[in-house]
């Protein structure tokens, strides 16, 4: 499984990367690395249509992105893990 720091991340986003966060809805209001896009880890199944191979997953530490890359990785989708989740966004939440 490909990893990335968030200070890797925040280089990658300059260039429109997709970033998809799966923490639960609530999670994701409470506050979200700018340009996420919210996809609840509890639907991941049901809408799989919308991962795309190349997309950057990120949750709250890293542990279940962690394991949705492992699942997405079952699924024939080549995506990339954030290590530290949004806890290590040196940046601002929005």
């Amino acid at each position: 499984m490909n990893s990335i720091t968030t200070d890797e991340l925040a280089i990658v986003l300059e260039d429109k990367a997709i970033l998809l966060d799966i923490r639960e809805d609530f999670e994701y209001a409470g506050g979200h690395v700018p340009a996420a896009r919210n996809l609840p880890l509890s639907q991941l199944e049901k809408r799989l249509s919308e991962v795309q191979p190349g997309s950057y997953i990120i949750c709250q530490s890293g542990a279940r992105s962690e394991r949705a890359c492992q699942y997405l990785a079952t699924q024939g989708l080549d995506v990339i893990n954030v290590l530290g989740g949004t806890s290590a966004w040196a940046g601002k939440l929005v």
